[in-house]
């Protein structure tokens, strides 16, 4: 198993000038070819993507960082945190990597980057050409999210706040447990790993701020799933059936939306389809990968 630290050995912090002010990012590429960005989840970072990562860096230039506030990157406790600034720091490194096309993996949290990038290339305002989209299991379709309790407990804004001093590595695995499917669950040491990107540089204390991407995505639900329906860019989605937050009732509205959508729907998976059943996504998305539109 690869550990959170070994992860990190295979990336750098580099710094991301935005305008809310410079922020160090740490970002990780590996191998050659044609790019592939993958955008990681909450609560947790682009450690996410350790299980596939390997079978895929064998044929494409991968490139993944850790969002603002998440994992090894900055992590400022007094922020507002946003999905438009996240898609600007993807911009960024783009732009520092030299990036002009590149396919997308996108997960969870990163779904809702994913989708505020389609409605900036429909825009012309992306400098970048994006070929291909594959989505995993996130909340698309904000009617549809279904938060844990958890979550809810983060939006409030006296519990919120709270909730940093009190979590605890028992709390957070006990939690995120919840969200696998029963033939997938992490064993004890895979929910270490998953703290460790949480609870570094005190991340675990901010996740009230972290958690607004929930209303943010209510307020800009009509952008981003006009983008999601409306985009040129060939869409696939790898889902599992089993998420309590996004699982089958999503993909019935994926499929409702997007009546011709390519729809791998995963029966025994839940919410992390690339942690519980990696030798299942990682040849679909090869597959996904070298289709040329």
């Amino acid at each position: 198993m690869t550990t959170f630290d070994q992860w990190l050995a295979g990336g750098s912090r580099r710094a991301v000038p935005l305008a809310s002010g410079t922020w160090q990012i740490f970002t990780r590429t590996d191998g050659t070819g044609d790019w592939c960005t993958l955008l990681h989840g909450f609560p947790t970072s682009c450690f996410d993507w350790h299980t596939i990562w390997d079978g895929l860096r064998a044929r494409r230039r991968l490139l993944t960082f850790d969002f603002l506030g998440f994992g090894d990157s900055d992590k400022p406790p007094d922020h507002t945190y946003s999905i438009h600034e996240q898609a600007d720091i993807t911009e960024a490194i783009w732009r520092a990597h030299g990036v002009r096309r590149t396919a997308l993996v996108v997960h969870d949290y990163g779904v809702s980057v994913g989708q505020e990038l389609l409605a900036r290339l429909a825009e012309g305002t992306l400098e970048v050409e994006i070929p291909v989209v594959v989505f995993l299991n996130g909340g698309l379709y904000p009617e549809m999210h279904r938060p844990q309790p958890a979550q809810l407990m983060l939006l409030d804004p006296e519990q919120g706040p709270r909730l940093g001093d009190l979590i605890t590595e028992e709390g957070f695995g006990r939690g995120l447990s919840l969200t696998f499917a029963p033939a997938h669950q992490p064993s004890q040491a895979e929910l270490h790993e998953l703290w460790l990107s949480v609870a570094r540089r005190d991340g675990h204390r901010i996740g009230h701020r972290l958690i607004q991407y929930i209303p943010d995505r209510k307020r800009h639900r009509d952008r981003w799933v006009h983008a999601l329906e409306a985009s040129a860019v060939p869409r696939h989605f790898i889902w599992g059936d089993l998420d309590p937050v996004s699982g089958a009732h999503m993909a019935a509205r994926i499929a409702e939306g997007i009546p011709a959508a390519d729809l791998l729907r995963l029966a025994d998976v839940g919410h992390w389809p690339q942690l519980e059943a990696p030798e299942v996504v990682a040849p679909h998305l090869e597959r996904l990968l070298a289709l040329r539109p």
